[in-house]
């Protein structure tokens, strides 16, 4: 993309044909892109992912009721085996010798069909990791907007080449229709034997290569639009303009964005860490808290029946209620190890931050001064320009009145060019260290 972008600087462009073809402004662009761009498409179904999470946490500690039921066919009833002592005869004290030890307990069929209730009455994880599933969901809202900003600057950078072919298009035309009247002038003048061939020749073929010129940056403007719509998220087969001012984005920063406090907060990815921070916390939270007991309430109400035949069958209902206590005692130093491992995880993301300030930090000093050096080019290329074209002016003046030559028409058309083409340069890079420094800030 940056050997385009080259192209189109260095180059003087030229307009391609917009019929049929939608228009946008840097800010219409930037709109559709925060639309269509299927990477914020992503962002957004991991927003509601996270809120599904959260509803996930929550059942945890919500009452559960169940329905159960099962039906039992013993084709053959399982035996139990009876001590001695149930066959001794009590008036012999012995034991029967007609006594089967071998007895069968239960019918044929049984069904049971029943109400099972349970609900937490006290988890201390629980309610952290309820909270942590809170600030899940704000974490992946977040990275939406650092998703947002990302695709915003995306943008920016797409359209401004764009822009600056257009802009290039408009001079190279206004050159083309000065030179168009100097050669007709010329030629003229080589009609009534003031001026040689020579003179109509230099003319001519400095007009073929301007059109050259147009021809071949209408080529590099099609490649650059068609980047535009893939950052926009555009359909590629459909055509696309820009139509901003370009004096319109030369803004100036504020006082404050070139010399102020940096604010770390502003960046969307600071933000993100920041939450970061607070997940590891209460995920350190969460393993201290396995260290507390844990109160569970239950309850069931069954209703069985039993039978060997269906029609002889009969109905019996049980109900319980209870109270479950489990307290950690000893687990083989599970937990301290899970504590450790999560505070080691925060002091890695507490590190993450350290360096992000300071790379947030570098980008913002590096971003004020690349912005101050392009708006003093800018001021330097522009005098450059208003040189070039007094002294072109100058030529042709000298020229019809005949104490010029073409040569010096050509060399003054020359300077004239290249100053345009770094006035144009200077321009563009303003607008990139503007764009860069608006990213550094946040803003």
């Amino acid at each position: 993309m940056r050997i385009w972008i080259t192209i189109a600087i260095i180059c003087i462009g030229s307009m391609g044909n917009a019929q049929n073809s939608r228009a946008f402004t840097l800010e219409e662009a930037i709109a559709y892109g925060l639309n269509n761009s299927i990477e914020i498409r992503d962002a957004q179904i991991d927003v509601a992912d996270a809120d599904q999470r959260v509803i996930e946490a929550k059942s945890i500690g919500i009452p559960h009721l169940d329905f159960t039921s099962n039906y039992n066919y013993y084709f053959k009833l399982p035996v139990t085996i009876l001590p001695d002592e149930f066959g001794i005869d009590p008036t012999t004290g012995q034991v029967n010798p007609n006594f089967n030890n071998e007895v069968q307990f239960g019918t044929n069929n049984t069904f049971k069909m029943g109400l099972e209730f349970s609900t937490l009455l006290f988890d201390g994880s629980y309610f952290t990791g309820l909270e942590a599933a809170k600030y899940y969901t704000n974490q992946a809202r977040l990275s939406l907007d650092s998703k947002r900003d990302e695709v915003r600057n995306n943008i920016r950078e797409a359209y401004l080449p764009a822009l600056i072919i257009e802009e290039n298009g408009k001079i190279l035309d206004k050159n083309i229709e000065n030179l168009k009247r100097l050669f007709y002038e010329t030629q003229e003048l080589y009609k009534a034997g003031f001026v040689e061939q020579l003179d109509v020749d230099r003319l001519e073929l400095s007009l073929a290569n301007l059109d050259a010129e147009k021809e071949n940056l209408s080529h590099q403007k099609e490649l650059v639009l068609n980047y535009l719509k893939f950052t926009m998220g555009y359909p590629m087969e459909q055509k696309i303009d820009v139509s901003d001012n370009l004096e319109r984005l030369l803004t100036i920063p504020s006082d404050d964005d070139l010399d102020g406090r940096i604010d770390y907060a502003q960046r969307s990815e600071y933000k993100v860490v920041q939450s970061a921070i607070k997940l590891n916390e209460l995920n350190v939270q969460r393993y201290k808290d396995g260290y507390l007991p844990q109160l569970i309430a239950y309850g069931a109400y069954d209703w069985n029946w039993q039978g060997n035949k269906f029609k002889d069958g009969s109905w019996f209902d049980t109900g319980v209620v209870g109270l479950q206590l489990n307290v950690p005692i000893f687990d083989g130093f599970d937990k301290k190890a899970k504590v450790q491992r999560a505070q080691l995880q925060l002091e890695m993301v507490k590190n993450r931050r350290t360096r992000l300030e300071n790379a947030i930090a570098l980008q913002v000093q590096n971003a004020r001064t690349n912005y101050l050096n392009a708006q003093q080019r800018l001021a330097d290329r522009k005098k450059n320009l208003e040189l070039a074209d007094k002294i072109y002016k100058t030529s042709q003046i000298k020229y019809k009145e005949g104490v010029g030559s073409s040569l010096e028409i050509t060399t003054a058309e020359q300077g004239l060019f290249q100053a345009q083409a770094n006035y144009t340069n200077a321009r563009y890079d303003v607008l990139v260290a503007k764009v860069e420094l608006d990213k550094a800030l946040g803003n």
